[in-house]
C-alpha cells in the first residue's frame, strides 16, 4: 500500500511520512535526539564515529583547532583508507560478498568480490610502485566510468599517493590544466569508453594533453575500446601487459599513513569560475563520508548500493567508492548514458541486479521524466528501498515523479546538500525524518547551520539569507591545493570573526526548521528589490506538462534593475510557439506571482551545463550580454 502524504488546499504536497517498515529498522530511530547529542558535544560524537574504523594507532586530539580555517581532525592518529574500504572486510563475511557489480553500455560485465577487488587493487600498486610513485606524488586519472578507474583511486590510496581523477570527457585544455597544477609524473588513462553508442576518444585527446604537459614521463592505458591509439615508446604503456608482469603481485602490504595525510585532490566543476583543487585527508574524510552514507541511507549488509555519479565527480569519490566500500556495501557501476540504447536501461538494471538504493542528480531525474511513466513501468523496481538525490535543488515535480513512478510511493527520498569542498553530505533527511517536496531537511549530526543576512545576523523564519556553516567537520577540505591563501578568502574571509564557513549559496529555513536550497548567491536575480531564486523560477517552469528542463538568469532592465529571461527544453512531442511562450510566462506568473513572470522565454534543444550535470548560468547570461565566458574547462559541449 502507497503512504499517505499530506496535502494542503491546493492539493499540493506538504509533509511525507517514510513507511513504518523502515522507521522500524532504521538505524537511527530519533533524529532529534542524536542531533541534540552531537551538537552538545561534537567532538564526542566524532570520536565514536571514528572508532566503528581501523585504526593503525589511536588519534591523540580529536580536533586541532590552532591554525584555524587549517583544521586538523584525529591528530596523531594512524590509518589508511584502504585499511577501511578493503583490508578488514578481508578478515570478515564479506571477503567473498560481491564489493563491484559494472555494466558496460554495450551489455558486458564485470563482477568483483571483496577479495579479488583486493587482488586487483594490489596489483595495480605494485606496477605503481615498479613506474617510480612514491608516498605524497600525485597521479592523474582520466578515464571511462569503468573498473579501473576505482581500482586506479584505491591503489593510489593505499600506497600514500594522490590522485586526481580529471573527469573522462574533458577537453585537451582542461585535462592539461589539471595534470600541470598536480605537477603529475604519472597519467593513468584508457584507449576510449562508450558513451551513447559512440566511442570518446581519450587516449587522443590524452595524447595531446601530454604535448602540453613536460612533466608527465609514464602513461598506463586500458583496453577498453580496441580501437588503434598512438603509443609513444618509453612513456606508454598497456595497463593488461603491465598487471600479467610479476611486477604486478596480488600482495602488496597498505601503507600506514597519518590521519592528515592528503588522498587526494579534485577540482570543483567552475561553474563560478577557475577551477579549485580541493584537497582532502584519509583520516577525516575516511570517517565522514562513511558515517554520512551510513546514518542517511541507512545501509543495511545485504544493499545493493546505486550512485550513478562518474568518480571524476566528489559524488562518485564519496557515495560511489570510498564510503559505501567502508561500509561493506555492494556497489552498482554502469559505464553509459541512461537512455541509451533505449530510456529503461537504468530502470532494466535497477531490476536486473536487485538494486536497494539509487542516488542521483535532479538533471538525471528531468531528462528520465521527459520519456514518460511507461519505460520505468514495464520493470519490476520493488527492489528499491530508498531513494537519493544530490547536485542540485530538486523541484517539486520531478521529486514527485521520482517519488511515485520510481519508488512506487514507498521510497522515501533523501535529498541531499552538500559540495566538494565539504567532502560528504551536509544537509539531508535521515529515513525516519518527514519529508518535504524540494527541502533537503535538517542539518546532519555534528553540522551547525545558519540563515544569515549581510550584516551576519540570523535571518527569521521563512526568509533568504545566506547559508553558513558554524562548526568544523572532519571531512572538510584542507586547502585549495599549491594556494591556501586562495583557501582563506574564498571560503572563510568574510566570516571570518564568526568562524563560519561560507558556502555560496541562499537558502531559507522554514517555521518547521526545515532548510530550503534557493542556489549559488550568484544565481539570485534581484528585480525590482525583490530576491527570486533562479532555481524557483525553474521549477515553475517545469511544473507545466510541456517542459523538461529549464534555466533562468537575471540581465540589465532599466526599470526593474533586472529583468528574468528563461530557456526552456521541451519534452519530447511537445512543439515551441508564441503560444506556449506566453502560456509559460503567465504559468510562472500564476506559481510564482506577477514579479517572477519571465522578459522572455527561449526554446532550446540543450543548455550550457558542467559534466557533472550543473547548468552553467553565468555561460548564458555572458552570451546573452555578448561578453567573455570565463572558464569553460568544464563545459559538457
Amino acid at each position: 500500500m502507497k503512504n499517505k502524504t499530506e496535502v494542503n488546499k491546493n492539493g499540493a504536497s506538504l509533509m511525507y511520512h517514510p513507511p513504518k517498515s523502515i522507521v522500524k529498522n532504521a538505524h537511527i530511530r530519533n533524529y532529534e535526539k542524536t542531533y541534540e547529542e552531537s551538537i552538545k558535544d561534537p567532538e564526542a560524537f566524532w570520536a565514536k564515529e571514528a572508532e566503528k574504523l581501523k585504526w593503525y594507532k589511536k588519534w591523540q586530539q580529536v580536533l586541532d583547532d590552532s591554525d584555524k580555517p587549517f583544521y586538523k581532525w584525529f591528530t596523531g592518529g594512524k590509518i589508511n583508507i584502504i585499511g577501511n574500504a578493503i583490508d578488514r572486510h578481508l578478515e570478515t563475511h564479506r571477503r567473498n560478498k560481491l564489493a563491484m557489480i559494472w555494466e558496460g553500455e554495450p551489455g558486458d560485465v564485470v563482477t568483483l568480490s571483496y577479495h579479488a577487488l583486493n587482488r586487483e587493487v594490489s596489483k595495480f600498486a605494485n606496477v605503481l610502485k615498479s613506474m617510480g610513485v612514491k608516498k605524497g606524488e600525485i597521479v592523474t586519472i582520466y578515464m571511462p566510468q569503468i573498473p579501473e578507474l576505482p581500482i586506479a583511486m584505491l591503489a593510489c590510496a593505499k600506497i600514500g599517493a594522490m590522485h586526481s581523477v580529471v573527469y573522462g570527457g574533458f577537453s585537451v585544455e582542461a585535462l592539461a590544466g589539471r595534470i600541470g597544477d598536480a605537477n603529475s609524473r604519472v597519467l593513468v588513462t584508457a584507449d576510449g569508453g562508450w558513451r551513447r553508442g559512440k566511442i570518446t576518444e581519450l587516449k587522443s585527446i590524452a595524447n595531446e594533453a601530454m604535448d602540453r604537459s613536460p612533466t608527465i614521463e609514464v602513461c598506463i592505458t586500458v583496453k577498453r575500446t580496441k580501437q588503434e591509439v598512438h603509443m609513444e615508446n618509453d612513456r606508454d604503456f598497456w595497463y593488461h601487459d603491465l598487471m600479467s608482469l610479476p611486477i604486478a603481485s596480488p600482495r602488496c602490504e597498505t601503507e600506514v599513513l597519518d590521519a592528515e595525510d592528503p588522498l587526494f585532490i579534485l577540482f570543483t566543476s567552475g561553474t563560478t569560475g577557475k577551477p579549485k583543487g580541493l584537497v582532502h585527508s584519509h583520516g577525516g574524510y575516511s570517517v565522514y563520508t562513511s558515517s554520512t552514507h551510513r546514518n542517511v541511507f541507512d545501509i543495511k549488509d545485504e544493499d545493493r548500493w546505486w550512485c550513478a555519479a562518474d568518480p571524476g565527480w566528489i559524488t562518485g569519490h564519496s557515495y560511489l567508492v570510498y564510503g559505501p566500500l567502508i561500509n561493506g556495501a555492494t556497489i552498482m557501476m554502469y559505464e553509459g548514458a541512461p537512455n541509451h540504447p533505449y530510456p529503461n536501461r537504468w530502470w532494466s538494471m535497477i531490476e536486473k541486479y536487485g538494486i536497494t538504493i539509487l542516488y542521483t542528480s535532479p538533471t538525471a531525474i528531468r531528462g528520465l521524466m521527459r520519456f514518460g511513466e511507461q519505460w520505468p513501468r514495464r520493470h519490476d523496481l520493488s527492489s528499491l528501498r530508498l531513494l537519493g538525490s544530490v547536485g542540485e535543488p530538486i523541484n517539486p515535480e520531478a521529486w514527485r515523479w521520482y517519488h511515485e513512478v520510481i519508488g512506487g510511493g514507498n521510497c522515501p527520498i533523501m535529498d541531499t546538500w552538500w559540495q566538494t569542498e565539504t567532502g560528504g553530505m551536509m544537509i539531508a533527511p535521515v529515513p525516519v525524518t518527514p519529508l518535504k517536496p524540494g527541502s533537503a531537511t535538517r542539518p546532519l549530526f555534528g553540522i551547525e547551520v545558519a540563515i544569515v543576512d549581510d550584516n551576519a545576523e540570523e535571518v527569521g523564519p521563512g526568509e533568504e539569507g545566506k547559508l553558513v556553516i558554524k562548526t568544523p567537520w572532519p571531512g572538510m577540505a584542507r586547502t585549495i591545493f599549491g594556494d591556501p591563501d586562495r583557501f582563506k578568502e574564498t571560503y572563510w574571509k568574510e566570516y571570518e570573526k564568526q568562524g563560519w564557513y561560507k558556502a555560496g549559496d541562499s537558502a531559507r529555513i522554514d517555521e518547521d526548521g526545515y532548510i530550503w536550497i534557493i542556489g549559488r548567491i550568484d544565481d539570485v536575480i534581484k528585480v525590482s528589490g525583490y530576491r527570486l531564486g533562479t532555481a524557483e523560477v525553474e521549477s515553475a517552469l517545469v511544473s507545466h506538462p510541456d517542459v523538461s528542463e529549464a534555466a533562468a538568469i537575471a540581465l540589465p532592465h532599466e526599470v526593474k534593475g533586472n529583468a528574468i529571461h528563461t530557456y526552456v527544453i521541451l519534452k519530447a512531442g511537445a512543439t515551441s510557439s508564441k503560444k506556449l511562450e506566453e502560456e509559460l510566462r503567465k504559468h510562472v506568473s500564476d506559481e510564482m506571482g506577477p514579479i517572477a513572470r519571465p522578459e522572455t522565454v527561449h526554446f532550446v534543444e540543450s543548455l550550457p551545463k558542467t559534466r557533472s550535470g550543473k547548468i552553467m548560468r553565468r555561460v548564458l547570461k555572458a552570451r546573452s550580454l555578448g561578453v567573455d565566458e570565463g572558464d569553460l574547462s568544464t563545459l559538457e559541449d
